[in-house]
């Protein structure tokens, strides 16, 4: 079911159009072979790239889309509609791309453009073991040496970990929360060993995997702005990437609710689609209701972002918002198919499956209402 929405410009109709169109045409029909046999769609990030859709909201100067972040992240839900895993991949290939953008040297961005168009593909490596939500708390150390920094320590829970050519990678310093610094990191270098994919619930095209920094040494220039920085560009990226995770959520929503739909309208009970059962319906509507305003709370904060104005507490809300609304939607949908819903004849039980960790990474959702409740605080 196509959305109606409401885009601020012809060109960005124009773009909706187009990334509904490689969706249909390069996402739809390999989804289930890649999420069922967990293989990596070789080539899909290329043709991505070529299409524009991995720098849209980077400026035309440095490579990008130049493309407003509401206008962005509804291309990643249309993408998350048709295949969670790679929308979900896609928004951090954006976040790693956005210390660079933000904290780095003009010289250091005569990277982006490659990054930018696809050539490259990023991760985003901040977590650790013992670290998730308290990025603070990070053991990972870059050792200051004559050609450079020498990394040592294991980092966790990497998108794209070991197939990505780049990574925003987070390192200590220093002692304290002041004593972490950013790097831009290569996909292979010698010291680094990538361990064996997570064997995950969900989003199973898209490795996801630790990294093993055994000594390997990062040429001087690949540190991103000043040491010590390193959390608040961690955390000023975050923002935007829970935006990006709203939009996947609601994207994957729509996508229950599209397959619930249709599904009412063709099976029949008692003399009459299901569709026309009241109990049903209701479910049906309160299912479109969540969606809506899940994809209102992250335009909202998108368009703040726009407009340069504070958004932090916004996108916090819309990552809270959009990702329960993902798990009850998703959930609905299983109900809605009944029997058939819990089987893989379907794919609405993969979609319940991926919801689940859109409330998990990016900051779990307690940690959303942390952050909310902080900004009253202040």
């Amino acid at each position: 079911m196509a959305v109606d929405r409401l885009l601020p410009t012809q060109e960005s109709e124009d773009l909706l159009e187009l990334t509904r169109e490689i969706a249909d045409k390069e996402l739809a029909p390999r989804v289930e072979e890649h999420e069922r046999a967990e293989t990596y769609p070789e080539g899909l990030f290329a043709t991505l790239g070529e299409a524009g859709l991995l720098g849209l909201p980077y400026p035309e100067e440095v490579g990008g889309g130049g493309q407003p972040y509401e206008v962005y992240l509804q291309v990643l839900e249309e993408l998350a509609a048709r295949w969670a895993a790679v929308a979900v991949a896609t928004s951090v290939h954006s976040l790693a791309c956005f210390p660079l953008f933000t904290f780095g040297t003009e010289e250091q961005k005569q990277r982006l453009p490659e990054m930018l168009a696809g050539g490259l593909v990023g991760g985003y490596s901040l977590s650790e073991p013992q670290a998730g939500s308290d990025a603070a708390a990070l053991r990972c150390r870059a050792e200051k040496v004559d050609a450079g920094y020498r990394i040592t320590g294991t980092k966790a829970w990497i998108t794209h970990g070991g197939v990505a050519d780049f990574y925003a990678l987070f390192a200590r310093t220093g002692e304290g929360s002041r004593g972490i610094s950013c790097f831009l990191a290569p996909g292979q270098a010698e010291g680094l060993e990538w361990g064996k994919p997570e064997e995950k619930m969900g989003l199973h095209a898209i490795p996801t995997t630790t990294a093993n920094w055994d000594g390997a040494v990062l040429d001087a220039d690949r540190l991103i702005g000043a040491e010590g920085q390193g959390l608040e560009i961690a955390f000023s990226a975050l923002d935007s990437g829970r935006l990006g995770i709203a939009a996947c959520a609601v994207g994957l929503a729509q996508g229950a609710l599209d397959a619930a739909v249709d599904y009412a309208n063709e099976r029949s009970t008692f003399g009459k689609k299901i569709v026309d059962h009241q109990g049903l319906g209701f479910v049906l509507a309160d299912m479109a209701a969540a969606v809506d305003s899940a994809r209102a709370t992250y335009l909202d904060a998108a368009r703040r972002r726009d407009l340069g104005r504070p958004y932090g507490r916004q996108a916090s809300v819309a990552k809270l918002v959009a990702t329960d609304a993902a798990m009850k939607v998703t959930t609905d949908a299983v109900q809605v198919f009944g029997g058939y819903g819990y089987t893989r004849d379907f794919p609405v039980e993969r979609y319940m499956r991926e919801a689940k960790i859109m409330q998990i990474f990016e900051g779990t959702n307690q940690i959303q209402r942390l952050v909310i409740s902080r900004h009253f605080a202040r």
